[in-house]
């Protein structure tokens, strides 16, 4: 409700279908329950409402549609007059069958497409007043749509007096919206409270409403003298605690186990997507080629000691991407391990830049625990990406500490303007969306990430509960 817009179009068609569903199908009753009904007048209450429905069906997804395609207002002039006179003809003949009063049926008809032509109007300003940037999310636009959808379709259930009667007014404006508000109640103070094992307020959400609704009906009954009313309360409460209550569990619970599933779905394949992004631009012939002259420019300086040690670190990287990359999760030190590096690989490569001031602290305690590989390395990559300049003053400030049960990453870097040859699609290998991602699948509630940049300098901090 908050994230998303709903599709209001397909939200009212569902809703208009259900409505005209139970009206044909309450009428069939009616008619077939009562003694010798005329077959016209059983024909004239049965077709009406279809072909209302129908012309309601061509004008909410046909024509209205087409018009916000092509923009054309005479052709929406012209389909929506051909409709309006088309449907009503055929209702018009349907309430003359049914001995319906000319001027009666007009008023119907009339009050019906003016209904429908102010409830488009409000619509359209809903959208104007009340979608993001003006509201920050999509919650009250959502809210106030649904509420005008049950308004209006009470007020259509009122002027369509000539084929509703008082059995479908009462399923369609009591029942049905006593058993949404229940099933909603249901969810927000009773599911998700037993859910999170508040079983506290579980129980007193459940009987503080089954003793409102008894103490309501006894009230009702004493006032009327009808015993029967608090036996017909005994029976709505029984209805919610052994049917509506336990059906609506299950909905919520396939409903949770589909979403984990796509949720899963979705992590696994960005997921997939990450290791070969990480591949592709991490071990890149860039890179490599950078890292390898560093290497032989060391070797033809010094002893072999100091490039073999950098050809070490260069092959535990590449092993850490190939083998524990691919786990769902890894030791703590080894992530640490891979970080330090490629940080040491990094300041041979920039060791000799004097206009790069790089600080970096990394947490000498031993930090134990599991976490999600490539959770840390890819904001100090992008430091290095982006936060170095050869003509420019450039600074890099990394700090990595371990507390107890959880891992701390500060990442400070300077920003410069981006060259007019640099290639738009050589950004970071695993972005930060695919980071923020995985951390909301691994870690929720148990991570803190912030990202801050203005115009000389972008800041990350992560923090992870272990």
């Amino acid at each position: 409700m908050k994230s998303k817009r709903l599709v209001f179009r397909d939200v009212e068609w569902w809703i208009i279908t259900l409505v005209f569903l139970i009206i044909v199908l309450t009428n069939i009753v009616i008619a077939m329950s009562a003694y010798s009904y005329p077959m016209e007048k059983f024909f004239g209450i049965v077709v009406q409402p279809i072909v209302l429905y129908i012309g309601f069906y061509v004008m909410h997804l046909v024509i209205i549609p087409k018009y916000l395609k092509d923009k054309n207002v005479l052709q929406l002039i012209l389909f929506s007059l051909l409709a309006a006179v088309v449907t009503g003809g055929l209702t018009g003949a349907c309430a003359g069958v049914n001995d319906v009063d000319p001027e009666r049926f007009f008023r119907f008809y009339f009050s019906t497409i003016l209904l429908y032509a102010v409830y488009l109007v409000i619509a359209n300003l809903l959208r104007k007043m009340f979608l993001p940037p003006i509201f920050k999310d999509y919650q009250l636009y959502n809210g106030i749509r649904l509420f005008m959808i049950f308004l209006f379709v009470s007020i259509f259930l009122f002027v369509s007096r000539l084929f509703v009667n008082e059995v479908i007014l009462v399923i369609l404006l009591m029942v049905i919206p006593c058993i949404a508000f229940f099933v909603f109640y249901n969810y927000f103070l009773l599911y998700r409270n037993k859910l999170k094992g508040n079983i506290k307020a579980y129980r007193w959400f459940l009987w503080g409403l089954m003793t409102i609704l008894f103490l309501v009906f006894v009230i009702i009954s004493a006032e009327n003298n009808v015993p029967e009313i608090m036996l017909l309360g005994l029976g709505m409460i029984a209805l919610l605690i052994f049917v509506i209550f336990p059906i609506s569990n299950i909905v919520f619970g396939k409903y949770k186990d589909y979403i984990g599933k796509i949720d899963t779905l979705s992590v696994q394949v960005n997921q997939s997507s990450a290791n070969l992004s990480f591949l592709r631009s991490q071990i890149n012939p860039h890179f490599l080629f950078n890292a390898l002259n560093t290497l032989y420019g060391a070797a033809l300086m010094e002893n072999a000691e100091k490039t073999s040690d950098g050809i070490q670190k260069l092959g535990d990287m590449m092993r850490f991407m190939l083998h524990e990359n691919q786990m769902d999760k890894i030791p703590l030190t080894r992530e640490i391990d891979y970080l330090r590096n490629y940080l040491d690989l990094q300041m041979l490569r920039f060791k000799n830049e004097e206009n790069l001031e790089v600080e970096i602290k990394l947490s000498d305690d031993i930090c134990e625990g599991s976490i999600s590989p490539m959770l840390l390395i890819p904001y100090v990559e992008n430091a290095f990406k982006h936060g170095i300049s050869t003509k420019s003053k450039s600074w890099i400030k990394i700090n990595l500490r371990c507390l107890q049960g959880s891992v701390h990453l500060d990442v400070v870097n300077s920003i410069h303007a981006k060259k007019q040859t640099e290639d738009p699609r050589d950004e970071s290998g695993i972005g930060l969306e695919n980071v923020k991602s995985r951390l909301a699948h691994f870690y929720p509630l148990k991570h803190n990430l912030t990202i801050v940049a203005n115009d000389i300098e972008h800041f990350v901090h992560l923090s992870v509960q272990l």
